[in-house]
């Protein structure tokens, strides 16, 4: 990099290519994050109380 002036330059051009999601797209991706977050927390929550159990079952046994 030997001019820094012709990088800031070649930035910008780039800058204006670059293709930038609708609203909607944007939109339709933060639901779908949203949505998987969402399911990713009741399979975890589920699996944590199916193994709370199996632990609670085992320790009773035991005992």
């Amino acid at each position: 990099m030997k001019n820094p002036l012709k990088f800031i330059q070649e930035v910008k051009q780039e800058a204006f290519r670059v293709s930038w999601p609708t609203g909607k797209e944007t939109m339709q991706g933060t639901l779908m994050v949203v949505a998987m977050a969402i399911v990713a927390s009741i399979f975890f929550l589920l699996l944590d109380q199916v193994l709370k159990f199996f632990l609670d079952l085992l320790l009773k046994v035991s005992v």
